[in-house]
């Protein structure tokens, strides 16, 4: 964007910028935030000249911060006169910022754009308007691309302010950003508009300002044409931020999935990607699940970069709540990556009816008891394990990372993958049992520091944990899975093995059949 279109009158350039941008739509309605100030003011009696040429209806939106005591409500008046004047209906509220920073516990000037913005949303929806006209000028765009660098940006901070952004159910549009300050300043007073001048711009506690009345005019005494190679590059950055936008848009059917809250991110195919489309497909993720990026810094993205290739189980915690889990074959945003997880949380522990039917947190388990001369086959081999699936992977190819559900009879079921993504095939959970050596008096609960369990076919026992690593078990659904638990030890952890000195053998006189399935 260039600071000057040749020797147009501003009107005129402003309706350039407008149809160049596709910035409005005929025989719409359109918001016009106005501050009072000269940026507002020149942005508002400019649209009011083109308002018939655009084919559009105007009304203005004025928020009260209640922030300068009689200096504010001498705004709110200068705006109402402002727009009676004109002929343009006006919504003129107060909000108690202070009390919103309080509350939220963030800087001034933040909880003051977070209030302004909802309230221009607001009057937009109670209008019928879809997009809200605000006087952000060249300078603007300017201090913004500082305000990124100086706190950490990537590409994407290099860009500044863009024409056009959404922000919830509207459309925010810059008219003016091709306008500098000055030549609204001038256009005001060659009007007579007298706008009002907002004495907090001159404190030089908000970082903003800070930039615009030191940083700048130093930076100018090394180029004077800083402000020119400024916006050349967030020219450049915005160009190389499309075509990334493109790339990102064609690839991420195959690398991410979303369900719900939570981005699954496919490992093997995510790292395969070059270093610029890997920060920009996580950006992307985080953008989607959170709606914006205001909180998340180039030093986030550079977090999780770094962390790629560490081992399943680490976790990074992001703004806005959310949390980046690496997993064995897969990458997860979340707010809570167990919310994948297809197991309920076991909030106790539950004693099983035997024979008889159970319910409990989420599941419903029946258990039978079976004489071994109704089975056909073999003895033994009639119990044979046969593999059924665990979670699915994101590839439609090859099912990796199986682990055996203990399914002894039951036919192994469709590997299709299933629309929802990755979850768990909905199939009975069967296991069998040697009914001597388990007995009857059995619970189901969640692991416990120090069990240790011996999987089908070990000679030894080993450590719980040891086992669920083995068995690339997710760390956040641990502490779901069920265990159905003797007096004496663990019996099977439901979903991948029973325990070997509990199995079916041709000597079994009675069996025990548990069935777990979702209730």
């Amino acid at each position: 964007m260039a600071m000057v279109r040749g020797r147009q009158a501003l009107p005129e350039r402003v309706l350039h910028f407008i149809q160049e941008y596709h910035l409005v739509s005929s025989r719409h309605r359109l918001l016009v935030a106005v501050s009072g100030g000269p940026d507002s003011v020149c942005l508002l009696h400019i649209l009011v000249k083109l308002q018939d040429e655009l084919g559009i209806k105007l009304h203005v939106a004025h928020l009260d911060h209640q922030l300068r005591g009689a200096e504010s409500a001498a705004d709110a008046q200068y705006v109402s006169d402002l727009a009676h004047r004109l002929g343009i209906p006006a919504t003129i509220e107060q909000r108690d910022v202070k009390t919103y920073q309080t509350r939220q516990r963030i800087s001034l000037e933040e909880a003051a754009r977070e209030v302004r913005y909802a309230f221009l949303a607001q009057v937009a929806r109670s209008i019928g308007a879809s997009r809200v006209a605000v006087g952000h000028t060249a300078d603007d765009h300017i201090e913004t691309i500082l305000m990124h660098l100086i706190r950490g940006t990537g590409t994407r901070g290099l860009r500044g302010l863009e024409a056009s952004t959404r922000w919830q159910s509207v459309l925010i549009i810059r008219p003016l950003l091709e306008v500098s300050r000055q030549e609204t300043a001038n256009y005001c007073h060659r009007h007579k508009l007298m706008p009002r001048l907002d004495a907090s711009n001159l404190s030089l506690s908000p970082l903003r300002n800070r930039i615009r009345q030191q940083l700048l005019p130093l930076l100018r005494s090394y180029n004077p044409q800083v402000a020119e190679a400024l916006l050349r590059t967030a020219r450049i950055a915005g160009d190389d931020l499309a075509y990334l936008d493109e790339e990102v848009a064609q690839l991420w059917d195959t690398v991410a999935q979303k369900q719900e809250s939570v981005i699954i991110l496919d490992k093997d195919r995510f790292l395969e990607l070059p270093p610029a489309l890997k920060r920009h497909l996580l950006r992307a993720a985080i953008e989607m699940l959170l709606g914006n990026l205001k909180d998340i810094e180039m030093r986030h993205i550079e977090e999780i970069m770094t962390a790629l290739s560490k081992p399943a189980g680490k976790r990074i915690s992001l703004p806005g709540g959310l949390m980046f889990s690496i997993e064995y074959d897969r990458y997860l945003l979340a707010p809570d990556p167990a919310a994948l997880s297809p197991f309920p949380i076991l909030e106790a522990e539950f004693p099983l009816k035997i024979p008889g039917e159970t319910w409990l947190s989420g599941w419903r388990i029946e258990a039978t008891i079976i004489d071994p001369s109704v089975v056909k086959g073999k003895p033994g081999r009639a119990f044979a394990p046969l593999e059924t699936i665990t979670p699915l992977p994101l590839d439609k190819g090859s099912v990796k990372g199986r682990s055996p559900f203990t399914n002894y009879s039951s036919p192994s079921p469709s590997k299709e993958r299933g629309t929802e993504g990755v979850r768990l095939i909905d199939n009975l959970f069967t296991a069998y049992f040697d009914l001597d050596k388990s007995g009857d008096k059995l619970v189901v609960r969640s692991r416990q520091p120090g069990d240790r369990f011996q999987p089908l076919g070990m000679s030894q026992p080993k450590k719980l944990g040891e086992f669920m690593i083995d068995a690339k078990i997710p760390h956040a659904w641990r502490q779901r899975i069920p265990l159905v638990c003797s007096p004496q030890h663990i019996l099977w952890v439901v979903g991948w093995r029973i325990d070997d000195r509990v199995k079916v053998i041709d000597s079994t006189r009675q069996i025990l059949c548990l069935k777990f399935k979702r209730g």
